[in-house]
């Protein structure tokens, strides 16, 4: 008896998993879509008026702040290729992500190539997935 508990158990909780992760790769998608789109309204949808978005150079931005940038028109995201995607869930209604980014942003007239790691913190809000946190940091350069 114990095990057929422990195997449905499993069978509901692997489907749960399954939905989830792909929900928030979806909204991790959207999100890459919105910011090369500096779609500000698909954004705010996307992140939590608790959002603390960290770049790799040091800056802090809340929601607003983040926001701000795609309004201003100041920042062109003209490339953001995610890889080595990893999705975890420490809880329900709480998932980690961490990826790698190549990216080409414009800004003040210069284009700058990065190569970018990722932690995001997305969190589920009234039934959304949002993104919570993230931390940029440069990945170090192959040697030569």
């Amino acid at each position: 008896m114990k095990y057929l508990t422990l195997i449905l158990w499993i069978l509901a909780v692997i489907p749960t998993y399954a939905q989830s992760e792909s929900e928030v790769k979806t909204a991790l998608f959207q999100m890459r879509s919105a910011m090369l789109d500096e779609d500000e309204s698909t954004l705010r949808e996307l992140t939590s008026e608790h959002l603390t978005y960290g770049h790799s150079s040091g800056v802090i931005e809340t929601q607003e702040q983040f926001l701000a940038v795609f309004a201003s028109g100041k920042t062109d995201y003209q490339n953001w290729d995610i890889y080595d995607l990893e999705i975890t869930f420490p809880k329900g209604d709480l998932a980690l992500i961490r990826h790698k980014v190549k990216a080409d942003i414009q800004s003040n007239g210069n284009t700058n190539h990065l190569e970018l790691g990722l932690l995001m913190v997305w969190v589920k809000e009234k039934g959304q997935w949002r993104l919570l946190a993230r931390q940029a940091f440069r990945l170090p350069q192959p040697t030569t």
